[in-house]
């Protein structure tokens, strides 16, 4: 690829290894543990076929994965169900100390599991981290919150006195989780704790690429005391399982593309069952003219290079105020080209790989075309199979034409375009001319004008001064998108009480038979109309 003297990034020499093209089917590799997770994928028996997963480090086989049908499911999901009956009568006490333990268990078994985080996804050892920390703040939140959010609530009732009413939340059932390979500890245990916490069964779908580290979950969980059975792993192709799932599950949680969340919603709505989906995004950010330079452009290189831009909250387009957009390109430039760049498990690179060939694919394509309508490459641009087979190098774009795929496509990669602009209500309109509102970004020296800019940004999650982390990581407030970027939330109470059925019960009380039951119709309505007058004095 051609580009226009593009800064270079700085490398380091993956370990690990010679690549290959994975194992003969039918054979496993010699990983002893890694074989021992795949035995427990849910299945009815072992004949079945089997698929190869990659490690994106090397290119290396991992082993091999049985490849789930219907009939699977359809146990996994009874199963599940039965479990799920004994956990329901469980106190939310029980649950939460069981949660407790797990987030233990998580910071115990930290390194362990940021080596398969690593081994499947390729993600540098930091975003593999960022994981374990996650899933251990969700686990203490729902812990901490959970009892309270279940408890019954007195609730009022047009005759206080009268009748007493008490709301309680029931568990939907079993739930369905398909989550995807970018975050394959976060986005799959993650969204299994609040719906365990609120007393639902568990069926999980990880992606194909990345099963291992969600079995070593289920695994830990059941360690913490979870009964065994109610959390269950079914391996295999979206089509199949998937399908499966969304079809004999009572609730479902995605995490994905839009268009496989639009069909989602199709498959639910049909069943008459709800579901919560995070969707695709292209998420800006908006930088100021009063912006320390040198901070904007760190900021920025952790929220579009983080985890290898294969992030749903990435950011991938930056608008900026022409009176600083030189320098911050420049420094931009500078911080993007300084970061540390290899395939290896461990700590060391600040980036690594992407997760699979078509996540190369899609990168490339979006360089090429961008760059063959006019577009310039101000940092990167080009693949780097000298470090890992499936690594791309960083890369940002300026002079972007509305014409190009990446203007309004979702890469997902370690890509972004910078479009300086003249003030910030153009920076603001060009920030929501788009059907996604998933996050955006605000950097501005002066926090209460960020947050006034941030009040103008279509977005589920706004950042000041941050690229995505302060949001997700503020648990007890929701998360998710607008637009086609996302129905329902994750995080805080609503996070917890999406996996609930909420129940009315009200008692009435004999003594409202004198108001109700009057000899007369006439005497009926005077009375009642002189109780409802007399409401407008109650404290609710």
């Amino acid at each position: 690829m051609t580009t226009t003297e593009p800064h270079t990034a700085g490398t380091t020499t993956p370990k690990g290894p010679t690549p290959t093209t994975g194992a003969r089917q039918g054979s496993a590799p010699e990983r002893p543990e890694l074989n021992r997770l795949a035995r427990r994928v849910d299945l009815l028996d072992d004949d079945r076929p089997q698929h190869t997963v990659m490690s994106p480090i090397d290119g290396s086989a991992l082993g091999l994965m049985p490849i789930g049908t219907v009939d699977d499911v359809t146990a996994a999901l009874a199963g599940a169900r039965r479990a799920q009956r004994m956990w329901a009568e469980t106190s939310t006490k029980e649950r939460a100390a069981i949660l407790a333990d797990y987030a233990d268990l998580v910071l115990d078994h930290r390194e362990e599991l940021c080596d398969l985080i690593q081994l499947e996804n390729g993600k540098s050892r930091a975003w593999a981290f960022e994981e374990v920390a996650d899933t251990t703040i969700t686990a203490r939140y729902y812990a901490k919150k959970g009892p309270r959010l279940l408890a019954e609530t007195k609730r009022a009732s047009a005759f206080p006195g009268l009748i007493t009413t008490i709301e309680r939340r029931v568990p939907k059932g079993v739930v369905g989780i398909i989550s995807p390979w970018n975050y394959p500890l976060s986005l799959a245990v993650g969204d299994a704790i609040a719906a365990l916490m609120a007393g639902n069964g568990v069926v999980i779908k990880p992606d194909s690429q990345t099963p291992y580290t969600a079995l070593r979950a289920v695994e830990l969980l059941e360690q913490a005391g979870l009964p065994k059975g109610l959390m269950r792993v079914v391996t295999g192709q979206g089509r199949v399982v998937g399908t499966a799932i969304i079809e004999g599950a009572d609730y479902v949680m995605f995490t994905g593309s839009s268009e496989t969340g639009a069909k989602i919603a199709q498959q639910s709505a049909a069943r008459l069952v709800d579901f919560s989906a995070e969707l695709g995004g292209k998420n800006a950010m908006v930088i100021t003219d009063d912006i320390d330079i040198e901070r904007a452009a760190r900021l920025a290189t952790i929220a579009c290079f983080a985890n290898s831009g294969q992030l749903c909250i990435s950011i991938e387009r930056i608008y900026v105020l022409q009176e600083v957009a030189a320098r911050f390109m420049d420094a931009f430039a500078e911080a993007t080209a300084a970061l540390r760049l290899g395939a290896e498990v461990g700590y060391g690179p600040e980036m690594g790989p992407l997760a699979s060939q078509d996540q190369l694919d899609k990168m490339r394509e979006h360089v090429t075309d961008a760059v063959a309508k006019g577009a310039r490459v101000l940092s990167g641009g080009n693949a780097r199979p000298d470090l890992a087979p499936w690594f791309h190098e960083p890369t940002i774009l300026v002079d972007v034409p509305e014409n190009a795929d990446v203007y309004r496509g979702e890469t997902f990669g370690p890509l972004v375009s910078i479009y300086p602009v003249a003030n910030v209500d153009e920076a603001v309109a060009a920030a929501n001319d788009t059907e996604y509102g998933l996050n955006a970004s605000v950097l501005c020296n002066n926090a209460s004008r960020g947050r006034a800019i941030a009040r103008r940004l279509q977005a589920g999650t706004v950042n000041v001064n941050d690229g995505y982390a302060a949001a997700w990581s503020s648990l007890d407030a929701p998360m998710g998108g607008v637009g086609v970027s996302g129905v329902g939330r994750r995080h805080g109470a609503v996070g917890l009480l999406k996996y609930t059925e909420s129940q009315n019960i009200s008692t009435r009380s004999h003594l409202l038979d004198l108001v109700q039951r009057p000899s007369h119709p006439k005497e009926y309505a005077e009375r009642l109309s002189a109780a409802l007058r007399l409401q407008k004095y109650l404290p609710f």
